[in-house]
């Protein structure tokens, strides 16, 4: 699907910059930071985070559902990336909350956001998580599976609450990405088929709990999607168990969660998918179908994480080593090894994923030459770019930086080879702060104890 929008659907956030910027890179720039300056000041490897931009692209997908369907709720997919700062922006932004586990809870919390704002996912919520979302107050929780069912079911009813949910539903959908980001095929952990008949039997449970409010039904077809062929299926779908919910019960469940996944530029070659195109094109679908069946339009609910924040941060490395080997068909590689890898990006290693990169600190005009940028991990897995062309005379102390990496590089950190966790730096109109700090080896340590043993038999 082509976009003809003003959005940004490059890789890079909207204020960076190269000066005397060529195909390679140039000196790198980000909201009036210098790369150089921010590795200075606050460590390699670094993620610079572009707070201008997420603003920017928050708001814009915010647009888009409001024109789009009048009014909605945007929850922010926490997954993708969280802390504490970030939560307090979306309140600001007045955004609701998606969040997955006890720990992300914990975060919006302690950001003061909102409860009723927040929607609580999962495919396996404990009892201890399930307890702290409804004494918070969580607005939704969204149910996975029978046994969260009961468990929710039995929870609020211990509180005396009333907990509002929705059942996530999985359609059918083949979304055209990788099958680890794939989730509303059959074949899949999360939710109730609507074609095995489990949905339907979900929700019949769900009604006869007088301690659960079934308002809504949910999906999310897959990540990383840029076409809207699976989105138009997917909701076709949902408003026909709408229908039949109506049908059974004679009364209408009032909102629509159509989920999120949807596509942003890796590399040179891609373009993120616009969301004054997506969300349109999903409403006219929802409008047809609901007219079709008689039914009014639902409160609609998106979940866009990736959208917003990934092409917002870019990841700045040191250079440390560089080799060339010759290769069994003559041909030469040349390994650039930077000061990070697997540990705050394993998506390549994962599930393949591919990025661009480029010169962060100069210019140049050498010849450019076959390169596999890799970490400092000792797996020879940990390949952050297997293919790409750089320039011959990349030495260490050089800057490399790798854009959109938002999105599950720092959620999805790692200790491996007890390697601490970069840090996050937000950058606005030429200023820089921290809001996750470095850890230190001090960090790594603070885990360990040395207890006496206990008897348990």
């Amino acid at each position: 699907m082509s976009n003809q929008s003003n959005y940004p659907t490059s890789l890079f956030s909207s204020n960076l910059t190269f000066k005397n910027e060529n195909q390679s890179g140039g000196a790198l720039s980000i909201a009036g930071c210098s790369a150089e300056k921010l590795v200075k000041e606050f460590g390699s490897p670094l993620f610079v985070l572009d707070q201008e931009d997420f603003y920017l692209r928050a708001r814009a997908w915010r647009a888009a559902l409001d024109n789009s369907f009048g009014s909605g709720q945007l929850y922010y997919a926490a997954k993708s990336f969280i802390c504490v700062e970030v939560a307090k922006w979306l309140k600001e932004l007045k955004l609701g909350l998606d969040v997955c586990s006890g720990g992300e809870l914990a975060v919006a919390l302690a950001a003061d956001f909102p409860a009723q704002d927040i929607e609580f996912h999962g495919n396996n919520k404990s009892e201890v998580e399930i307890r702290k979302a409804v004494k918070a107050g969580v607005g939704t929780i969204v149910i996975d599976s029978f046994d969260e069912l009961n468990r929710v079911a039995t929870i609020a009813k211990e509180l005396g609450e009333v907990q509002k949910v929705y059942l996530r539903l999985t359609p059918g959908v083949d979304a055209h990405t990788h099958e680890f980001i794939s989730t509303a095929h059959e074949d899949v952990k999360f939710g109730f088929s609507i074609a095995s008949g489990a949905a339907s039997e979900a929700i019949e449970k769900c009604m006869s709990q007088s301690s659960l409010k079934l308002s809504g039904i949910h999906c999310h077809i897959g990540s990383q999607i840029f076409e809207v062929a699976g989105f138009k299926a997917a909701a076709e779908r949902l408003v026909a168990v709408l229908a039949s919910f109506r049908d059974k019960y004679s009364m209408e469940l009032q909102e629509l969660n159509i989920g999120g996944g949807y596509g942003i530029a890796y590399t040179k070659d891609e373009s993120a998918i616009s969301p004054d195109l997506v969300i349109p094109a999903i409403a006219a679908v929802i409008k047809d179908e609901c007219a079709k069946a008689k039914l009014a339009l639902p409160r609609i609910s998106i979940e866009p994480g990736r959208a917003i924040v990934g092409p917002t941060t870019t990841t700045i490395y040191v250079v440390g080593t560089t080799k060339s080997v010759k290769l069994e068909n003559g041909a030469e590689r040349r390994y650039v090894s930077v000061d990070g890898g697997m540990s705050e990006n394993i998506r390549p290693a994962l599930y393949g994923a591919v990025y661009s990169a480029f010169l962060a600190n100069r210019s140049s005009t050498a010849k450019l030459i076959s390169s596999r940028v890799v970490g400092k991990h000792c797996e020879s897995g940990d390949i952050l770019i297997s293919e790409i062309d750089l320039p011959a005379d990349i030495a260490a102390g050089d800057l490399l930086a790798i854009p959109a990496t938002g999105a599950y590089g720092r959620s999805m950190a790692s200790n491996y080879n007890h390697i601490a966790r970069p840090s996050v730096v937000a950058v606005i109109n030429g200023t820089a702060r921290e809001i996750l700090r470095r850890e230190n080896e001090q960090d790594l340590l603070n885990l360990d104890v040395n207890q006496p043993p206990r008897q348990l038999s």
